[in-house]
C-alpha cells in the first residue's frame, strides 16, 4: 500500500500519549477552568456561598457533638453517688461503708462528711444558721460522696447505688445523674441530627453544582458538540466539567470553614461565661487542620459528584446534526 492510499484510508494522524500528555492535558484542562470561574466570579461566589452553607451546618453540629462528648468524659463533677446514714451512727460504721465502697472497682474516690462538717456547711451557706442555734442536737447526718472512675457507665452507678442502699446504717442513697443524662441525650439528639442534615445539605450541595455544571455545558453546547464532531471521547469532554465541580466544592470548603470560624469566634465570649459558670474552662476540640482538610475533601468530591451527575446526564442526550 503506497503513503498517498495510507493516508486516504486514514485521514486522521495518530496521536500517541503517555504520562507526560496525560499531565500536560490535565494541568491545561485545570487552567482553563480557573480562567472559566474567574471569568464568572459572582456566580461562582454564590455557588461557593450556597454549597458551604450545606457543608457548615452539618460540620458544626459535628464538632458541637465532639466537644459535647468531651464534656462528659473530662468534667470534673463525674457522676456519683451520696450516702446518707443515721442520726448518731458510730463513726467506725461510717468508716467502713467508706472503705467498702472505695474498694470497688468503679468507685475512684470517697469523701467523708461528719456531722460537725456538715452543720458547718450548712451554717456557712444558709441563711437559716441561726434557726441551729435554738435546737439541742445537730439534726444533720453524716455523709459520704462517692465518686465513679473515668468511663464508668450509668449502669455501674446503678449497681454501686444498690450495694451501698444494703449496708445497715444507710438512711438514703442519692444517685447524682441527672447531668450525665441530659448531656448524653443532647450529644445522642445532635449526632442524629448531624447525620441527617449532612444527608440532605450533602445532596443539595450536589445538586446546587450540578446545576451549576449544567448551565456552563449549556453555554458550551455548540464547542461540545465540534469536538465530538472530531471524534473526542466522553471523557475528554467531562473532564472540564469535573474539574469545575471540584473547584465550585473546594471553593464551597473554603467558604464553610470561614463561616464556622466566624460562628466560634461570636459564641466565644458568652460560652466562657456559661461554661465558667460550672467550674469549666473553655477547650474547643475538632477544629484543627484536620478537621479542615476534610471538610475540603468532602466539599471536592460533593462538587465531583454533582459534575458527574450533570455530565453524564446532558452529554447523554448531545446530538450531532
Amino acid at each position: 500500500m503506497t503513503r498517498k492510499a495510507k493516508l486516504r484510508k486514514d485521514p486522521w494522524p495518530r496521536v500517541h500519549t503517555g504520562p507526560l500528555t496525560w499531565w500536560r492535558d490535565h494541568r491545561r484542562v485545570a487552567g482553563e477552568t480557573v480562567h472559566f470561574v474567574s471569568a464568572r466570579l459572582g456566580a461562582s461566589l454564590l455557588v461557593w456561598l450556597l454549597v458551604g452553607i450545606a457543608l457548615a451546618l452539618p460540620a458544626g453540629l459535628f464538632l458541637l457533638q465532639i466537644n459535647l462528648a468531651g464534656m462528659t468524659t473530662a468534667w470534673e463533677g463525674r457522676p456519683g453517688l451520696s450516702v446518707y446514714f443515721d442520726l448518731g451512727l458510730a463513726e467506725a460504721e461510717i468508716t467502713a461503708a467508706a472503705e467498702a465502697l472505695g474498694s470497688r472497682s468503679e468507685i475512684s474516690s470517697v469523701k467523708i462528711t461528719t456531722q460537725a462538717e456538715a452543720l458547718q456547711e450548712f451554717q456557712t451557706y444558709s441563711s437559716l444558721a441561726n434557726a441551729l442555734d435554738l435546737l439541742a442536737e445537730n439534726p444533720l447526718p453524716a455523709s459520704l460522696r462517692a465518686t465513679l472512675r473515668d468511663g464508668a457507665s450509668l449502669m455501674d452507678l446503678e449497681l454501686v447505688a444498690e450495694f451501698a442502699g444494703r449496708r445497715a446504717g444507710v438512711s438514703e442513697v442519692v444517685m447524682e445523674k441527672t447531668w450525665l443524662q441530659r448531656v448524653t441525650d443532647i450529644t445522642r439528639v445532635v449526632s442524629r441530627l448531624g447525620l441527617m442534615l449532612g444527608v440532605l445539605f450533602g445532596l443539595a450541595a450536589v445538586l446546587v453544582t450540578a446545576t451549576s455544571v449544567r448551565l456552563a455545558i449549556e453555554a458550551r453546547l455548540e464547542e461540545l458538540r465540534v469536538l465530538k464532531l472530531v471524534g473526542a471521547t466522553d471523557r475528554q469532554i467531562r473532564r472540564p466539567y469535573l474539574y469545575f465541580g471540584a473547584f465550585y466544592g473546594l471553593g464551597g470548603g473554603m467558604i464553610a470553614a470561614m463561616l464556622i470560624s466566624l460562628c466560634l469566634v461570636i459564641i466565644e465570649t458568652p460560652l466562657t461565661h456559661l461554661l465558667g459558670s460550672y467550674g469549666q474552662n473553655l477547650e474547643m476540640s475538632g477544629f484543627d487542620p484536620k478537621f479542615l482538610a476534610v471538610l475540603l475533601v468532602v466539599g471536592g468530591i460533593l462538587g465531583i459528584a454533582g459534575a458527574l451527575l450533570a455530565a453524564r446526564q446532558r452529554l447523554a442526550d448531545l446530538e450531532i446534526n
